[in-house]
């Protein structure tokens, strides 16, 4: 696999993407996106867990079990995430997909759906429908970068990759973009993804292959610990190569490919994460089971005190500790580990069965002070493991979001 400079979800053959500006975001910037493939798709999907949904989420939910198999396009809208909007939201989103069709010369049934933004507002119908008109009007094979900048709202910085993988039969592509920043917990993915491929995958193999790829990347990353109401990963693949990733060793080539490129794109999240200033792996290892080391790794990650320590530069591993202690797992304290480290420092163990190690207290916030660092807690328990992402918690996410609407 061979990543792709400056490539995104046009970068797999037969796509495009368009863009618009329809005046639903206060900065007056591109707001409404496009994607479309010039032959059918299969899809796959997967969406928040919130039992609050978007109107989007329930269409497309509905428009996937029904039609995973000939999908040909993605409108997304930013600002607005039509969510809490009643009957008239799902149907504004209804007339959102028919206009996109209509826009790309398709049928209702092969078009998808996104909303982002506020919760609570009306879709303003005749701006969207401008949108989707002149977005139809502009689309572009490298209108990806494009894409990527209009479904942002509160992301400092576009977020797109894309990948090549040799295979012995030739090469398919996979390409992507991302929005993320607040509201991000891993409870399916936290945030709205869209990945292309010109590979040739059947779509029941195309979410088999997206289920762990997902679980691995966008499920393992949390920013403030809310899941939101919107959250949706898309994937579609239009076969355009003609080279079939279903089968054998190209479909263990294509799986791999695509956990890390949603990996490196679930990184991207953290990094431009709401007041983020620090990129932190937490890796619990140790634990009876994956689940188990999963939600102490999560209860570490969203724990207020420990991410403001995190933002401190503070080394204050007793807050790790009693994070770990509440995350409902059973474990022995006097058998757990604590380490931390970075790139350019000495892995520094904290604590041992349960107890403060000899350590230089000057050493260990050194390596907190750092953008780029780890900690390892091994509960000394079992042998299953995980990785967590997540970032500090800092003034300027307060800020952030007590001033979003105004």
């Amino acid at each position: 696999m061979e990543l792709i400079e400056r490539g995104s979800v046009t970068s797999p053959a037969g796509f495009s993407a368009g863009v618009a500006t329809c005046g639903l975001k206060k900065s007056g910037r591109a707001d409404l996106m496009l994607l479309h493939s010039e032959r059918d798709c299969t899809a796959a999907g997967m969406f928040t867990r919130n039992q609050v949904v978007g109107a989007t989420v329930t269409l497309n939910r509905e428009t996937l079990a029904a039609n995973s198999d000939r999908m040909r396009a993605i409108a997304t809208n930013s600002g607005i995430a039509n969510v809490c909007t009643g009957a008239t939201g799902l149907q504004n989103a209804r007339h959102m997909q028919s206009l996109a069709a209509t826009a790309m010369r398709c049928r209702i049934e092969q078009v998808l759906v996104l909303s982002t933004g506020i919760i609570g507002v009306q879709l303003p119908m005749d701006k969207i429908r401008a949108g989707l008109t002149a977005a139809a009007a502009d689309q572009h094979p490298d209108g990806g970068m494009a894409a990527a900048r209009a479904i942002m709202t509160t992301d400092t910085r576009p977020k797109h990759l894309a990948a090549q993988i040799q295979l012995p039969t030739g090469s398919v592509t996979i390409g992507a973009i991302v929005k993320g920043s607040g509201m991000i917990h891993p409870k399916m993915a936290t945030m709205l993804a869209i990945l292309t491929t010109d590979a040739l995958i059947p779509a029941r193999t195309l979410r088999a292959l997206l289920i762990p790829a997902v679980n691995h990347s966008f499920n393992c990353i949390s920013i403030d610990g809310d899941t939101s109401t919107s959250d949706a990963v898309l994937l579609l693949a239009n076969g355009a190569t003609g080279i079939s990733c279903a089968r054998g060793e190209a479909r263990e080539a294509f799986a791999a490919a695509l956990t890390h490129l949603a990996t490196e794109l679930a990184h991207l999240v953290v990094r431009d994460g709401e007041g983020v200033t620090k990129f932190v792996s937490i890796r619990v290892s140790g634990a009876r089971t994956k689940a188990d080391a999963h939600r102490v790794a999560n209860t570490i990650a969203t724990s207020p005190l420990v991410k403001t320590a995190f933002a401190g530069s503070d080394p204050n591993w007793g807050r790790i500790i009693a994070a770990s202690g509440r995350a409902g797992v059973r474990f022995d304290l006097q058998r757990a580990a604590l380490w931390i480290g970075a790139s350019d420092h000495e892995t520094l163990q904290l604590v041992a069965r349960g107890t403060p190690c000899d350590y230089k207290e000057s050493d260990a916030a050194q390596i907190f002070a750092g953008s780029d660092f780890s900690v390892h807690l091994d509960l000394g328990c079992g042998d299953a493991e995980t990785t967590v992402w997540t970032g500090d918690l800092t003034h300027e996410y307060v800020s952030i979001n007590a001033d979003y609407r105004t």
